[in-house]
């Protein structure tokens, strides 16, 4: 049996929502970058009238900007069911181990990133990172998580150093934060 790098669902998935959320008017076609620690689709749209990333990660309807091309991918047995197809992504990626996708639109088009198990000394080491940054983010692994006190007793800093480095590893899209104040947990993508 063939092993692949990405679930082979969730990217078809990316591929049918790129053609049935697609642009035509623009004649720019899809396009997939293939990187060593990630895969790009790209598809050129707009998201629905006052819609945002969040509101594609919550639970939404369905709003294709092509409804013809999505009925007839649905008809034909390509797509199971409407407005599912983010939830059905990131469920598939976290059920083989990588990180939940990420999903980013910019004016010029909406993009869907697919990644490697980011968090190795390798990808680390590439992310112009801190020694503490390199180390709290492989020693943290498997808790999935760190927050602000733990961070500041291991590494013997001020909490605003703390906070500081956990901050920008948000930036740089390697962890995300839930919550403020004393409360906050910054999050691995990897669940």
């Amino acid at each position: 049996m063939e092993t692949y790098e990405y679930p082979i669902e969730a990217i078809r998935e990316a591929l049918l929502n790129a053609v049935a959320h697609k642009d035509y008017a623009g004649g720019v076609p899809i396009q997939i970058s293939v990187y060593k620690d990630k895969l790009m689709i790209w598809n050129e749209g707009q998201l629905p009238e006052n819609w945002t990333i969040e509101t594609l990660l919550d639970k939404h309807s369905s709003k294709p900007f092509n409804p013809d091309i999505a009925n007839a991918l649905f008809r034909s047995g390509y797509i199971e069911s409407w407005g599912r197809g983010i939830s059905k992504m990131t469920e598939q990626c976290l059920n083989s181990g990588l990180p939940a996708p990420l999903f980013i639109f910019k004016s010029s088009g909406f993009w869907v990133e697919f990644r490697k198990d980011i968090y190795n000394e390798e990808y680390l080491r590439e992310m112009a990172l801190n020694e503490r940054q390199k180390d709290a983010l492989l020693f943290f692994k498997l808790k999935a998580e760190i927050v602000n006190a733990e961070y500041v007793s291991r590494f013997s800093v001020s909490d605003k150093t703390a906070r500081r480095d956990l901050v920008e590893l948000v930036e740089k899209n390697l962890l995300y934060r839930i919550g403020k104040g004393k409360g906050t947990k910054y999050i691995y993508y990897v669940r």
